[in-house]
């Protein structure tokens, strides 16, 4: 029972306390006036009565009522009615006024009204919530006032506050105040349920389901909520409702439903809150909440708003639950929404009535929470039961089960103070229950089938909403209500009649209060049935998320795998157990195969202890830190939980009394430093010890698995008797039962229960949070145990924890130095925990303080242990990892660090790591060696299935281009690995994981010597110059020793070279030599360097000495013989005769302006100019080029004599003098006049050396490029642009007006991105003599060729073949004799004349910089360092984003250009950058395409040395070879070169007599620096520093190779790698690539690698690999009499292709050389037997006079053109030599093939046709069968293409019976018959072929015959 009320207050307006513009409230009179002992009187009731402040208003306001709230400090709430109406009184201020003279700051004006109304309060103070019944006493007062009733006030007051109703209970309750009046109050049945009426619905009426929703989510998960309205009792109900709906949960935070305008600054509280302000502050709360950080969601009642600031996230609900409340809660609100569309909609649907909405939607929220919490119950410890319960809440257990351990909303609601309430209230199993709990108990498994029919949903809410409803109104409704109300007469308003509210008898209402206390004590006391009962948990969660299948689903085959495996281990089946474990791996990321493992090991644990040995302890540790390394820190499975007994069971012997534990070895892991993991383990294990305690059952029932009755749910509980709840249940239900000696007994021994779990935690804790080896604290670093405190969700402080460790810790007397940080942090971490679950589960103090004292103790004693297991763990033998393997050094190649163990990780590139099928490569197990030349890693996989396959991975240090660390956890190991990630220009990486065994200072030391190996001081420290020189320089892994094969370089090398470093960077600090005006600040340093440059350099002024080291000072022959020389005189482009003298009639001559490198320090000393410029004005030229790199000749067309110039661009001052009019009257003869006119002096003699030029064939510019939107009538000067731009056109085939440019190729509408402006090739000249287009393998971007410029070059017109208007429009046909490329950025503003003689094309160049950028991520894409699933990512996008393609597809557009203009007789000077890089691309292959020279092996030698070599193109810059150009990076401009070159290739496989493999081997090499061939920037550099002639004398040390084409010379000899087979060659073969990106391939040297023997680049090494490999292979075969299986599988990724498939040629020649070595005959060069085999073939061709197609195809070079550009395009298969069809071809005089046949691969077929042409010769031969066997006769076949003799049972057979293979025929001599040989047949009819495995006897017909059949065979094996 409880007073309806409990104070009644008058408050009016304080006419004393009046100041300024607001006044104030005061209490006028309260009753009764002492407080009540349960329940103080609040205090500032005044503020609450008038929340918009105190004022007096002109008119009378009606009188109002609301509610508010106050909350006291023990959080009761008191609901506080107040009732207000309005009193008049004289004005104040009036009376003021008359008082005193009418002050200053009073407005006069203003008129005062002479009455005013002042506000007068009657107050209600109660703990219930009956608003309407306190309306009704509050307004009866009212009426008895106002209408002078009979009633004296104090009667009705004192009746008022004398009424005692029950709480709850559901009862009727009749009251009256003695006024005549009757009110009927009913009880809400269980007084848990809110009560709301229909304030919910009203809620949902004012802001709509979304809204709501917010709010509610917002209010769970601890936000601020502010309501605004005008109205009070709306802020009230509003504030109720979201209460109601929150039900089961309890707001906790600040709740405010009315707050004052005086306390609005509460709101700046930075708690959570729910508050309600008036409207009328609305400005105010606004400034308010926009100071704070605007993290208050406001909800406007009136306007319908939520509005969530953008600082605030708001979780929602998890998904499929959202939804369905918002279905739910619109079914209720708006019903008619889901017939809506019906046709025929039913009569009527109403929405129910305010009332039973209300109750419906509190119904969906019900529900909702059903959905939310169900299972809850199973999550519970409880780890004591008297005196009173305590109850914990195993959060990670239940959002696991849920497997909702993502979700945002859950998380943070199970975190909050409202469901730590929820479980201190609703966790104890012995209390009364209601629908909530039987929600939970009974309800749940229907919800889960019917959560997905919304119909069955409305249903079952209905249902709970008539609960809700009978729990507020428990009988139907009776009218007895009787109030009465004020009569409204007609005076009402009028002030006369109303007198003021009067004074009360305090005694009078005190009587009445005295009387009913005293009537209270003398009745009996209610005795209310307690309803207690045992609270049922419902049923359990494990069930539930499999039916979601949320958990992942395992199947049977892999647990089966995990049981087979631990089993293996036990039985000590070591391999099997191996065979298994990557699967065991794999399949524990699965949470049911984890539970499995731990159930399984549980089996083997006997007597808390299982003793392994060492192999079993590291197999079962493996698969421990495998299960735990998936567990979140929060272990939500369950799964460290089961682990941590076991973890301290097993164990294995180290020695002598020494045991280690398996904790010792999964310490690495997040969930041991979670305190809150420690708590749920400590509490479950509380709650199994206290429940064996009351179970009074035999002792067996305590070994229970310590959490096995949480996690496994029923099916634990249900066979065992009670669970623990039920258990608690029945003792709280006893123990009023008990005697007091009997309950302090239970409360002792409980209490001393959980001290003992105390101590045993503290143990376990210092066994997982101690690592093995104390001195490394790499636990506690990792993983922040010190900030411990934001991890654990309790709410008690730490501040006794921290303060007890400390005290406690020097007592204890341990002072270990070493290892006191890590123990005082572990001290530190379980005091913090101890103090946190013993004050939760209430251990005396004493306990307490005794388990402080023990802690130090029981850590200082498990330090002590751990030393001993740390020191003998270190003396055991490793754990058998696989030895090391030393790899293959080549000859002076040296190890500077030795073999390092590591771990090869796999990196994003599939086939290695068996993600495309077969076995994983990687990761693999070995270790790194570094070597002067080479970084090698060598080891064995780690899958067990490919153990014993060598992985060899390499690149040359040299070729390093990004190093960086990385951290790599490997799945079976429990360390995170420090390791490194190093990528190559050679296509490679390295991502390696330093073992444990290798200490981190000798990985440090490793990365120095790397970089200083990467980046030696000076070019002289790189290997080709090292190599075979150093000393000792491997670094012990014991002594620090620094690298010293640097410091071993002899030291007056290094004196010498100072000079020529001074020397060698004078010019270059910025890479561009300063322009002639800067040359004299540099005069002083060269003159240092006895240099004399001259402003006019007088030839004879230097001698050789000057420049070149003594030691090399040679005579001007050495320079004549040098490659760029013998070139030019095989073009005829001038000869040096002995004298240096020259022939006057050739155009050109050789220069040796250059000799002493003083023009041009990066050309070569003899330079082909025009014959009629002197060496003098080449001088003067040369200042207006960059680099002084003027324009010179390096190629000329035998055919059209036109001729190829290279040079670099010109600087910015000579661009504009270039384009001046010569004919330009100029005001004198300036120094850049008179350059300019020499610079027209040295074009117009280029022009002049033409032949063409004499012919009479008029004005031959292009001047006339203008294009037809540009009007011919243009005034002169504008002509030149229009010209240049219309070329642009011509070139790029990019015509605006021109339909359907792009419309061909897939990649047209990408084409415009990147169609830079530069010259598109769009047409060459068809088929012009000679010519030969690449194979059409798809048309490319933009439209493809249009073969009318060659006409149109060569002046005839053709329509477009694309549909564009014919050409004739956009050029007159005339051509100019010289075409300059230039850079179109440098020709800007330069104006041609219209009467020059060259034509300017001006193109975009790449950048030096975008050809760094895109190698960057052409590696990345072609060597991705991680595998991933994103669609960006592919290898096709990135190799796309990477732009190579497109990059190789300007260069060969340019050189396909220039090759077009010298065919049809132009000469084009190319003319870019500073002349080294673009400039040489372009003309090294335009070169290559026109002069089929340049595609053998010497003509590319010599390409690569004159324009590469010798044109001074900085290999040593642009490949970042030493410290200095480390900055510039790696920018890949020769291999972009090369990858042109293999462009071409695959085009036109006939005509490079050298093969892929050759590119590929220059593409390596050339960053390898292993020869000294690309080293240096120039030639002049490599003079100085004595490397170029050194070639010739020097052959002291023959293994070492100083220059890559020695080296490949003598492999070509030794090996046909670097032949191209199918090289057949036509006389003077201009050829025109494709050059469209659709017809580029990715080059597969980018992408292919070799992991059984590495690079197969440096040949010796794989060879001696190979022999090495072949000789263990050997000895495992001593019985050869078994037949062994012939079978070889090929990887891609491990084998190397060609050598284990090689292609028909190289097979024979590789046969051919094993049977000369058989024989015993001296070996013949494979060369020439090449050579003879051809030169047969064409001479039987002859002879047969048959077609040409007929005899082999790649031999004829008369092919038919057509046949010819079809072209046999045939893949390249890696090392060894190309073609797999190629020797079909050869050797196969008498084959047909088709001409024009479709595809390669029907070549093949050949082979199994029995038709005559593969018949060389065949007949009928009795042949003698094995041992007592019959002779027979047989149709024999002797096969000459496929080397064989065949035989039929008959001829018509096309069953072979067998075959001998005439490779391995010895002789074929004359034989006698046998026994059994047929009758009368003579004697030399008979003869035997002998072979290596046996003899056969045959027997002819006649002796001709056999004759006949000898001889032919004969014949097949010397052909061979």
């Amino acid at each position: 029972m409880a007073r309806l009320a409990d104070y009644f207050v008058v408050v009016g307006y304080d006419l004393d306390k009046r100041g300024g513009s607001e006044g104030q409230g005061h209490i006028l009179q309260r009753f009764p006036e002492k407080d009540w002992e349960d329940n103080p009187f609040p205090q500032g009731i005044e503020l609450f009565c008038q929340p918009n402040g105190w004022q007096l208003v002109p008119e009378r306001e009606r009188p109002s009522f609301f509610v508010s709230v106050l909350t006291d400090i023990n959080s009761e709430r008191h609901y506080c009615a107040c009732f207000t109406f309005w009193e008049g009184l004289d004005n104040p201020q009036l009376q003021k006024a008359e008082a005193s003279e009418v002050d200053e700051d009073e407005v006069p004006g203003l008129v005062q009204p002479a009455q005013v109304f002042a506000p007068k309060s009657l107050v209600l103070v109660s703990r219930l919530d009956h608003t309407e019944v306190f309306r009704n006493c509050l307004g009866l007062i009212y009426t008895v006032h106002v209408d002078s009733l009979s009633v004296p006030l104090e009667t009705v007051i004192g009746n008022l506050l004398t009424c005692v109703i029950p709480v709850a209970g559901g009862s009727q309750r009749t009251i009256t105040l003695g006024a005549g009046d009757r009110q009927v109050i009913q009880t809400p049945i269980n007084d848990s349920l809110p009560v709301s009426g229909s304030s919910v619905a009203h809620l949902f009426r004012q802001l709509g389901i979304v809204n709501v929703l917010y709010l509610f989510c917002a209010a769970l998960t601890e936000h601020k909520i502010l309501f605004l309205s005008s109205s009070y009792q709306r802020l009230t109900d509003a504030c109720r409702a979201l209460l109601a709906i929150m039900f089961p949960l309890k707001y906790s935070f600040t709740y405010v439903p009315i707050l004052p305008g005086k306390l609005l600054e509460v709101l700046s509280t930075p708690t959570p809150f729910i508050i309600g302000v008036n409207s009328f502050f609305r400005s105010e709360t606004q400034e308010l909440v926009g100071s704070m950080t605007l993290d208050v969601i406001i909800a406007d009642l009136d306007g319908g708003t939520v509005t969530i600031p953008e600082c605030v996230h708001i979780s929602l609900l998890p998904d499929p639950l959202l939804q369905q409340t918002q279905t739910a809660l619109s079914m209720v609100l708006d019903p008619e929404l889901e017939i809506a569309d019906h046709a025929f909609p039913p009569s009527s649907t109403q929405p129910s009535t305010l009332k039973i909405q209300d109750k419906e939607i509190r119904a969906v929220f019900l529900w909702l929470f059903g959905q939310l919490f169900h299972g809850y119950r199973w999550c519970l410890h409880i780890i004591r039961i008297h005196p009173e319960p305590v109850i914990r809440f195993h959060k990670a257990a239940f959002l696991g089960q849920r497997a909702l351990t993502e979700d945002d909303f859950l998380m943070k609601v199970l975190d909050g103070m409202a469901f730590a309430g929820f479980i201190s209230e609703r966790g104890p199993p012995y209390r009364p229950t209601d629908l909530f709990d039987d929600l939970i108990a009974n309800q749940v498994e229907r919800i889960r089938q019917e959560e997905c029919s919304p119909h069955k949903v409305m249903n079952h809410i209905k249902e709970l909403a008539e609960q809700l409803f009978k729990n507020e109104n428990p009988y139907p409704v009776v009218a007895m209500h009787k109030v009465q109300r004020p009569a409204e007469s007609p005076g009402h308003n009028d002030p006369k009649n109303l007198a003021i509210f009067p004074p009360l008898d305090d005694v009078t209402v005190q009587l009445f209060i005295d009387h009913a206390a005293a009537k209270l004590k003398t009745a009996p006391p209610m005795v209310r049935a307690e309803l207690n009962g045992m609270v049922p948990s419902g049923p359990p969660l494990g069930d539930i998320v499999d039916r979601h299948g949320h958990v992942l689903a395992n199947s049977a085959r892999r647990l089966e795998v995990v049981r087979n495996c631990i089993t293996y281990i036990f039985d000590n089946k070591m391999l099997e157990a191996k065979k298994l474990m990557p699967a065991v791996l794999r399949a524990l990321k699965g949470r049911a195969a984890r539970v499995c493992l731990t159930q399984e090991l549980n089996q083997h644990v006997l007597q808390n202890r299982a003793v392994l040995d060492d192999q079993q302890f590291d197999y079962i540790v493996r698969m421990m830190n495998c299960t735990l390394q998936d567990c979140s820190h929060m272990d939500e499975h369950g799964i460290a939980a089961i682990l941590l007994p076991l973890v301290t069971a097993f164990c294995r012997k180290l020695g002598a009394g020494i045991t280690q534990f398996a904790y010792s070895c999964v310490q690495e892991h997040m969930v041991w430093t979670n305190m809150q993991f420690w708590e749920a383990m400590f509490y479950s294990d509380v709650q199994n010890h206290i429940r064996a305690l009351y179970l009074e059952a035999d002792g067996g029932e305590q070994s229970i698995a310590s959490h096995g009755q949480q996690e496994s749910g029923p099916a634990a509980g249900g066979q065992e008797l009670l669970g623990a709840l039920e258990l608690a249940s029945e003792q709280s239900r006893l123990w009023p039962t008990l005697s007091k000696e009997q309950q302090s007994e239970r409360v002792q021994k409980e209490e001393s229960t959980v001290f003992s779990q105390a101590i045993h935690y503290a143990n376990r804790m210092s066994y997982l949070l101690l690592p093995l080896d104390t001195s490394k604290n790499r636990l506690l670093n990792r993983s922040g145990i010190g900030d411990v405190e934001s991890v654990s969700n309790s709410y008690v402080t730490n501040s006794i924890a921290g303060s007890m460790a400390e005290s406690y810790d020097t007592e204890s007397g341990f002072e270990d130095a070493e290892s006191s940080d890590v123990a005082n942090s572990v001290v530190r971490f379980i005091n913090r925990f101890v103090d946190k679950v013993c004050n939760e589960s209430g251990v005396t103090n004493e306990h307490l303080k005794a388990l402080h004292t023990m802690i130090p103790d029981i850590v200082q004693m498990h330090i002590e242990t751990l030393d001993a297991v740390h020191r003998e763990s270190k003396r055991l033998p490793p754990i058998q990892k696989p030895k090391l393997l030393r790899p293959i050094l080549l000859a002076g190649e040296e190890l500077v660090m030795d073999g390092m163990r590591v771990h090869l990780i796999s990196d994003g590139r599939e086939e290695a790591t068996g993600a495309l099928g077969g076995p994983a490569l990687l990761p693999a197990e070995g270790a790194i060696f570094l070597t002067t030349y080479r970084l090698i890693f060598k080891g064995t996989p780690n899958d067990p299935l490919v153990g014993e396959q060598v992985v060899t991975r390499s690149f040359p240090i040299a070729s390093l281009t990004k190093e960086k660390r990385i951290s790599v956890s490997l799945s079976m190991d429990q360390f995170i690995q420090e390791g490194l990630q190093l990528r190559s220009c050679t296509f490679q990486l390295l991502k390696i994981a330093f073992d444990e065994e290798v200490a981190s200072d000798l990985a440090e030391v490793f990365r120095k010597h790397m970089h200083k190996l990467r980046y030696p001081q000076h070019v002289q420290g790189t290997f080709a110059f090292t190599v075979g020189q150093s000393g000792k320089t491997l670094v012990e892994h014991k002594t620090k020793d620094k690298n010293q094969s640097i410091k071993t370089l002899s030291k007056n090398l290094v004196k010498s070279a100072k000079r020529t470093i001074g020397r060698q960077y004078v010019t270059r600090k910025k890479y561009s030599p300063p322009t002639w005006e800067n040359r004299s600040s540099l005069q002083s340093e060269l003159d240092e360097d006895e240099i004399s440059v001259s402003e006019e350099l007088d030839q004879g002024s230097l001698t050789l000495s000057s420049t070149i080291r003594s030691s090399d000072r040679q005579t001007m022959s050495n320079v004549v013989e040098r490659a760029c020389c013998r070139d030019y005189q095989r073009l005829g482009l001038g000869t040096l005769s002995n004298s240096l003298t020259r022939s006057k009639n050739e155009p050109f001559r050789i220069s040796t302006v250059n000799r002493m490198y003083t023009v041009c320090r990066s050309y070569p000393g003899l330079l082909i100019v025009p014959q009629s410029i002197p060496d003098s004005t080449i001088q003067r030229i040369s200042r207006c080029y960059r680099q002084n790199r003027f324009p010179v000749v390096c190629w000329r067309n035998s055919r059209t004599k036109a001729v190829l110039l290279r040079s670099a661009g010109l600087h910015a001052k000579g661009v504009v003098g270039f384009f001046k009019s010569p004919n330009a009257p100029s005001a004198g003869p300036s120094q850049a006049d008179s350059t300019s006119l020499e610079q027209e002096k040295y074009m117009q003699a280029i022009i002049s050396s033409m032949p063409s030029y004499c012919e009479p064939s008029g004005r031959n510019t292009l001047g006339g490029f203008t294009s037809t939107h540009m009007s011919t009538s243009d005034s002169s000067d504008k002509l030149r642009q229009p010209k240049i731009g219309a070329l642009m056109k011509q070139v790029m085939g990019g015509k605006e007006d021109v339909p359907g440019t792009f419309s061909r190729g897939a990649l047209g509408q990408r084409a415009r991105v990147i169609s830079l402006s530069q010259p598109r090739v769009s047409g060459k000249a068809r088929n012009p003599p000679g010519g030969k287009w690449g194979s059409i393998r798809g048309s490319g971007r933009l439209s493809a060729y249009n073969p009318e410029v060659g006409n149109r070059l060569s002046s005839k017109e053709s329509p477009q073949p694309n549909g564009g208007p014919s050409e004739a429009l956009f050029l007159r046909q005339q051509r100019a004799y010289l075409y300059i490329i230039g850079d179109k950025t440098q020709l800007k503003g330069g104006k041609q004349d219209s009467f020059q003689q060259w034509e300017v094309v001006p193109i975009e160049v790449c950048d030096v910089r975008q050809v760094k950028n895109s190698f960057k991520k052409l590696i990345k894409a072609c060597v991705p360092s991680s595998a991933t699933s994103e669609p960006s990512m592919t290898f096709h996008r990135c190799l796309e984003e990477s732009e190579w393609m497109c990059l190789l597809h300007r260069v060969l557009q340019v050189s396909v250009l220039v090759v077009e203009l010298l065919d049809t007789g132009s000469s084009v000077m190319v003319s870019l950058e500073d002349g080294w890089d673009v400039t040489t691309q372009v003309v090294s292959l335009v070169q290559l395409l026109s002069d089929p020279y340049y595609r053998t092996f010497d003509g590319f030698r010599l390409l690569v040395e004159k324009e590469w070599l010798s044109f001074g193109h900085r290999f040593s810059h642009r490949g970042a070879q030493t410290l200095a150009s480390q900055s510039s990076g790696f920018t890949p401009v020769f291999l972009q070169f090369l990858d042109c070159v293999h462009q071409i290739h695959l085009q036109f496989p006939m005509e490079f007599e050298f093969s892929q493999y050759y590119l590929k081997f220059l593409a390596y090499h050339y960053v390898s620096n292993r020869f000294r061939t690309f080293l240096l920037d120039s030639d002049y550099e490599r003079i100085e520093l004595g490397v170029l002639y050194e070639e010739k004398g020097e052959r002291k040390n023959p293994q070492v190779c100083k220059s890559v084409w020695d080296y490949i010379d003598r492999l070509n000899k030794k090996t046909p790698i670097f032949f191209n087979y199918m090289f057949s060659p036509e006389d003077e073969e201009v050829l025109r690539p494709y050059s469209f990106i659709s017809n580029l391939k990715v080059w597969d040297f980018y992408t292919e690698e070799t992991l059984s023997e590495g690079p197969s680049y440096d040949w010796e090494l794989v060879q001696r690999g190979r022999q090495e490999r072949l000789a263990e292979e050997v000895p495992d075969k001593p019985d050869t009499t078994t037949p062994k299986s012939q079978r070889h599988i090929v990887w891609p990724c491990y084998d190397s292709r060609s050598r284990v498939v090689p292609d028909a040629i190289t097979k024979l020649l590789q046969d051919l050389q094993s049977l000369e070595a058989e024989l015993g005959l001296p070996p013949e060069k494979w060369k020439d037997t090449w050579d003879k085999i051809k030169a047969n073939q064409r001479a039987e061709a002859k002879l047969e006079n048959r077609p040409s197609f007929n005899s082999s195809l790649l031999m004829s070079s008369n092919l038919s053109h057509q046949r010819r550009s079809q072209g046999v395009y045939l893949p390249e298969s890696g090392v060894g030599s190309s073609i797999n069809l190629a020797m079909d071809r050869e050797t196969s005089t008498t084959s047909t093939p088709v001409a024009g046949r479709p595809s390669t691969s029907t070549l093949y077929s050949q082979f199994q046709s029995t038709e005559s042409e593969n018949r060389s010769f065949e007949g009928i031969l009795f042949k003698k069968g094995a041992l007592l066997k019959p002779w027979k006769p047989r149709w024999f076949v002797l096969d000459k293409t496929k080397h064989q003799l065949r035989y039929y049972e008959t001829r018509q057979d096309k069953e072979c019976k067998g075959v001998i293979e005439l490779a391995e025929v010895e002789s074929v001599i004359p034989g006698t018959p046998t026994m059994g040989a047929p009758k009368n047949i003579e004697e030399k009819a008979f003869f035997d072929l002998k072979t290596t495995k046996r003899v056969y006897n045959f027997c002819a017909q006649d002796s001709p015959n056999a004759q006949l059949w000898m001889d032919s065979i004969q014949s097949c094996l010397s052909d061979a």
